[in-house]
Formats: C-alpha cells, sequence, structure tokens
C-alpha cells in the first residue's frame, strides 16, 4: 500500500507523485495525474488532520451517485468525499459508504490515509475505457455524479498488477461542455462551510 504521509514526507511531493505509475501512463498517454484518491475511515476526521498540517480547507460533500455499475451490473452507491488542491493535486478523501465495498476494503487497520488510486482527465470516459479493455483491463466501477448543471463520468479500472494502483477516468461536464476541476473552488468553499458551521455539504 501507498499512504499519502509517505508522499507528503518526499523531498518534492509533486515529483514524487509524478514517479506514480510513470510507465503506464506512457502507454495510454494519460497525461500528469490530476488526482490521488484517499481510502479513509472518516473524512471529517482526516480533513482536520490534512487541515492542521496547512492542506486545504476540504470541501465536503455527500450524497448518491447517479450511476453506480460495479463488475458490469447496476448498483448504487452513497458515500461521503472531501477535495483539496495540493501543489497541484487534486486529494480526494473518500469514505467507506454504502452499498458496495470498494472502497471499504482499502481502509487502513491503523486509520493511515491510503493511496486507492490515481486520477486523470480524458475527454470521453467510455472510450479511454473501451481501449484498456480491449489490453485486458476490466473496468471495476462506471459510475456517474450529477448535480445541477454539473456533471462527472467516471470509471475504475482494474489495473493494480499493472500499474501498481487503481486507475481513474474522470470526465468533468458543465451544461455538457468539457471542463477542468478549479482547486481553488474546493478551498473557498471549504471556507465558506466553515463560516456556516456546516462541514459537510448533503447533496440529493
Amino acid at each position: 500500500m501507498i499512504y499519502l504521509d509517505t508522499l507528503l514526507q518526499a523531498d518534492n511531493f509533486r515529483r514524487t507523485v509524478d514517479e506514480l505509475a510513470s510507465d503506464f501512463r506512457e502507454k495510454y498517454n494519460l497525461g500528469p495525474i490530476n488526482q490521488l484518491g484517499l481510502v479513509v475511515p472518516e473524512v471529517e476526521t482526516a480533513a482536520g488532520q490534512l487541515e492542521k498540517r496547512g492542506i486545504g480547507p476540504f470541501l465536503i460533500l455527500s450524497g448518491s451517485l447517479a450511476r453506480w455499475d460495479e463488475q458490469g451490473k447496476p448498483g448504487h452507491f452513497r458515500g461521503k468525499l472531501g477535495l483539496a488542491r495540493h501543489q497541484g493535486v487534486d486529494l480526494e478523501l473518500l469514505e467507506p459508504g454504502e452499498g458496495s465495498d470498494f472502497y471499504r476494503q482499502d481502509v487502513d487497520p491503523e486509520d493511515r490515509i491510503v493511496v486507492q488510486h490515481l486520477g486523470f482527465l480524458v475527454r470521453d470516459v467510455d472510450k479511454q475505457m473501451k481501449t484498456m479493455n480491449d489490453d485486458g483491463h476490466p473496468t471495476r466501477v462506471r459510475g456517474k455524479i450529477k448535480n445541477g448543471p454539473l456533471s462527472v463520468e467516471f470509471a475504475y479500472m482494474d489495473t493494480v498488477s499493472t500499474a501498481g494502483l487503481i486507475i481513474e477516468l474522470i470526465s468533468f461536464r458543465l451544461l455538457g461542455v468539457g471542463v477542468k476541476p478549479f482547486g481553488p473552488i474546493y478551498h473557498f468553499m471549504g471556507r465558506l462551510e466553515k463560516r456556516c458551521g456546516i462541514r459537510c455539504i448533503n447533496m440529493p
């Protein structure tokens, strides 16, 4: 397992992150790592610990996903996540949630923050997913987050044996137009949550 603390203690966090799954990323032309998917027992606790170290503040959200197909079968998932940007990388804290063991199976027994997956922005999740499927990397989860005009399509790929970690393909769309996530908005919204006395926004 890779722990976030190991990366944070490196002489150069960004360079150390950029070394993860480098051969796999080059093979599929995935570009820079946009996100570290971090599994934690409890998002608010982990966010508080990282904020004390000068990371964040985290925007914390909870809700049900519009789509959660696991191993090719439709399912349901409800969870909580926290988002912050650190040195150009999104840190996504994820709780075990309800409806699947996908995150739960990577919770550390000593409550350390586990790097479960690496997230990459792609134009077309399904197209990139098919390319990896054809090369022998099955899709573990195909999902979608929908909130008003914003939608996030994503796929978790079975790549641990070749990349060392799960690879996540991500596409953000606002009113149907592809966009890139804007890191400072996480921190702005995180501060707003705290000022309002609301540590987590519950989404439909």
